[in-house]
């Protein structure tokens, strides 16, 4: 499903402002910044126009009216939040759409401000967050948007990020113009995992939980029910469900269909296997199973996916 990014679309100019609480030269910062850069160069400052403050030139500019802000920071200086973040942070919700970038997400979720949102937290940044931040739901993929709020890992996901807001935003034309500037090939959708293994990301908080999407992950083809892999994690049904609520967002059942589906998309991308095949190959007997339930989580159906590789 692609975000409803209407109201923002019709403004004219669109008004984005970045908040760089980190460093200037960091990847999560210049990998948001450069994107939206060359596509304001492309587009024309009647139709976009990006505007970079500090914390402490953004707090001084109360009278100042943007229609997106994003706070970002690189995930090294998550504990190097601004002094005055509470205050910094309500600024920033001021804008009818908001939301971070890298460390910028913790700071966001660690304020209360994303209660029942997805988000897409660092990875790295996971045993950092707090009470409060638990509230949201904490998402492995690379970005969320979540009705007006938007969130980004950060890293060279940033990069993917501002160019799916460019298309959204604006067409495929003027990304392509942008992805050309870059020499950038393909851009990673919102659906895609940040590519680090689960161990890496809960460390031995979770170990269980690290398992059982081993397990998952481990068993493409030959999916294993629920029972089975909490069975074989040594936990209860339940407190598989509740540990795949509570860290990931998603029911076990969920989550394994999501991963199905996205080793199938990424075969139909970058294979040459039949739509048939790569429907086995990812644990679906049944061809219209695997079509409806691919079109359910990405919009369009393997064949479609497929045809849009080789327009390309």
């Amino acid at each position: 499903m692609q975000p409803d990014l209407s109201q923002l679309a019709q403004e004219r100019p669109l008004r984005v402002l970045l908040v760089n609480a980190g460093e200037p030269d960091a990847l999560t910062w210049s990998g948001l910044y450069q994107p939206l850069r060359l596509a304001a160069k492309v587009l024309g400052p009647e139709r976009l126009h990006v505007d970079v403050r500090g914390p402490d030139k953004f707090m001084g500019d109360a009278g100042r009216h943007w229609h997106l802000v994003l706070l970002v920071a690189d995930e090294s200086e998550a504990a190097l939040r601004p002094a005055n973040l509470r205050a910094l942070v309500e600024r920033c919700r001021a804008a009818p759409y908001w939301g971070g970038v890298g460390a910028g997400v913790l700071w966001l979720a660690d304020a209360g401000v994303l209660h029942g949102a997805r988000a897409a937290l660092p990875w790295a940044l996971y045993p950092d967050v707090n009470a409060q931040a638990e509230q949201a739901l904490l998402s492995p993929h690379l970005y969320e948007f979540d009705a007006n709020r938007l969130t980004c890992c950060g890293g060279a996901a940033s990069i993917d990020f501002a160019l799916t807001l460019v298309e959204l935003l604006f067409g495929a034309g003027p990304q392509a113009q942008v992805k050309e500037s870059l020499c950038i090939d393909r851009v990673r959708g919102p659906d895609e995992r940040q590519r680090v293994a689960l161990q890496a990301r809960f460390g031995v908080l979770q170990p269980k939980l690290s398992e059982a999407v081993a397990l998952m992950e481990a068993n493409i083809e030959e999916p294993l029910s629920t029972d089975d892999i909490a069975q074989l994690s040594g936990i209860s049904r339940r407190q598989l469900e509740r540990l795949f609520k509570q860290y990931l967002g998603s029911l076990p059942s969920r989550y394994y269909l999501e991963l199905r589906l996205r080793r199938a998309r990424q075969l139909l991308l970058d294979t040459n296997h039949s739509i048939v095949q790569v429907g086995l190959m990812c644990g679906f007997s049944s061809g219209s199973h695997f079509s409806t339930a691919f079109g359910a989580l990405f919009g369009n159906t393997p064949r479609e996916e497929r045809q849009r590789k080789l327009a390309q």
